[in-house]
């Protein structure tokens, strides 16, 4: 392992001139280390990134799933804020996607089929009658190649991952480069890049489930959403093709609001949701734009995202069942954790209406997503 650190001059005492004893003060750091080895022998590598302020950000290369987040709360004190397994074990078990790389296309396609250029594709449907986050075998399930990455902009890993033409239902021979970046202002920096050598279908994004308090439920956590619209989904998760305005909705977070506070309602989308599982329609898509905030009261803590997609699902860990010990001993129940997954709209293969998720030879797939932490 390589350790960077840098002199901070502390402790100056005055004898006749100014005297400092330097002290040695963290720097950006990548590290990696072993983490065990996949059931088929693959070995597993966990990298640690810290910033100046203590931040750190674990993520492994299989699924290239984000570990743990350890961030401060208002008194300094670190945290782990997102949810998962302290041991590789638990990600080889069946698990809600903790922390992982979704594609190739996240979110559901309907009826597990869509159809590009005149020819129709049949994709796994492990979601009822739906296709869910890429299949059986998504990229959340796969080993990614990494290397570090120093630059002045932070320490990180960058994973590529070729997915064959075919694999999962899917066209086309998919080139997919995902870059972690964590930044000395706190942000965890997610840049993805893709190509095909024939038309395809991508949407990609994070599945870390977060909560900024540590343990417990999320439903005292405040959110705002930047979105005056949502699409609005059938019985089955399904959009319908609608973009519904959130005024006077329960999907309205225009505005910081507690996410209990309404989650329980009788309003026929979070009865199909089971709560919120759905995606808001971002108003800037395109540029680099701040999506949503989430603040935590107790804590002090506040995750801010902002991304360049079209939407964002907002998912609040309805089907955590306790099921599932995690991190600590900690047994995940409803609600415990939330995700914020900036990405293009759930079924858009199907819906021409919705913003275009074909990709072409030739093209470049991309899109970048910020989770910045902050205290408050």
């Amino acid at each position: 392992m390589r350790r960077n650190a840098r002199l901070v001059f502390m402790g100056c005492l005055t004898v006749g001139f100014l005297f400092c004893t330097p002290k040695k003060g963290p720097e950006m750091i990548v590290e990696k280390e072993p983490f065990g080895k996949t059931p088929q022998g693959d070995i597993i590598e966990l990298y640690t990134l810290t910033n100046s302020q203590r931040v750190q950000v674990k993520i492994m290369n299989y699924g290239g799933i984000v570990v743990s987040i350890r961030v401060p709360d208002r008194h300094g004190t670190l945290g782990d804020v997102v949810l998962g397994f302290d041991q590789l074990d638990g990600y080889m078990e069946e698990h809600p996607y903790f922390g992982a790389i979704i594609g190739r296309y996240a979110n559901r396609i309907a009826k597990g089929a869509f159809s590009l250029k005149g020819v129709d594709y049949t994709l796994a449907r492990n979601n009822g009658e739906n296709h869910l986050h890429g299949g059986i075998r998504g990229f959340d399930k796969v080993v990614w190649e990494a290397e570090e990455v120093r630059n002045d902009d932070g320490v990180g890993v960058r994973l590529t991952y070729t997915s064959r033409n075919g694999e999962e239902g899917y066209p086309g021979t998919l080139k997919a480069t995902v870059t972690y970046l964590l930044t000395p202002d706190n942000e965890l920096r997610i840049a993805y890049s893709a190509t095909t050598d024939k038309a395809t279908v991508v949407n990609m994004t994070n599945h870390s489930y977060f909560n900024l308090r540590g343990r417990g439920d999320i439903l005292r956590h405040e959110l705002m959403i930047t979105a005056h619209h949502f699409t609005p989904v059938d019985a089955g998760l399904i959009p319908t093709g609608e973009l519904r305005p959130v005024k006077g909705t329960p999907f309205d977070f225009t505005q910081p609001v507690a996410i209990g506070d309404r989650i329980d309602g009788d309003d026929q989308q979070l009865v199909f949701g089971l709560g919120y599982d759905h995606n808001w329609v971002l108003k800037d898509a395109g540029t680099l734009s701040l999506a949503a905030t989430a603040h935590e009261p107790e804590t002090g803590r506040v995750l801010e995202v902002w991304t360049t997609e079209p939407g964002l699902q907002f998912y609040s860990g309805n089907f955590l069942d306790g099921s599932i010990t995690g991190k600590g001993g900690w047994v995940y129940q409803k609600r415990h954790g939330f995700s914020l997954e900036a990405q293009h709209y759930p079924d858009s293969p199907n819906k021409p209406d919705f913003p275009s998720v074909v990709l072409e030879p030739g093209e470049t797939y991309t899109q970048t997503t910020v989770y910045k932490f902050l205290t408050r």
